[in-house]
């Protein structure tokens, strides 16, 4: 197996960031945990066009690039599966700004459905919310968003 490219893009909202809520398995054991909505990038696909493309397929929005930020590899395991991924990630804003004002977004992916919304930096920092992947808690706490 091969690691996995992808792009995530964080909307940030006063000291909140919009992101995705799962619950179940992940590397640091069980329960709820959060990630910026994006996805994989397909073969010939910039990364910052995949970004575009997942925000308007899960969340039926358009968005627009702020500024690119960092690339993050994370390497994981759950039970006994290895997963790597090299993600690039973005800071991105809705065009339409009164998308601002949503307190919950769908998240439409296949037959997955599940939900984002604001989160407060400040809980993803002290770690109160796990946040993956791996590496982005710290981009976040040296200030770069």
């Amino acid at each position: 197996m091969y690691p996995r490219a992808n792009t995530l893009g964080l909307m940030i909202k006063d000291n909140c960031i919009l992101l995705e809520e799962f619950e179940g398995k992940h590397s640091k054991g069980t329960g709820l945990y959060y990630r910026p909505i994006g996805g994989t990038i397909e073969l010939g696909e910039r990364s910052d066009v995949a970004l575009i493309r997942e925000y308007s397929e899960e969340l039926g929005v358009d968005i627009s690039i702020n500024r690119y930020m960092s690339c993050i590899e994370n390497i994981f395991k759950i039970d006994e599966s290895v997963g790597h991924e090299i993600t690039q990630i973005y800071l991105v804003d809705f065009k339409d700004t009164n998308l601002y004002e949503k307190d919950l977004f769908t998240v439409t992916e296949g037959n997955r459905v599940s939900y984002a919304m604001w989160i407060e930096k400040e809980d993803i920092i002290t770690g109160k919310k796990i946040l993956y992947p791996d590496g982005l808690t710290e981009l976040l706490r040296r200030g770069f968003a």
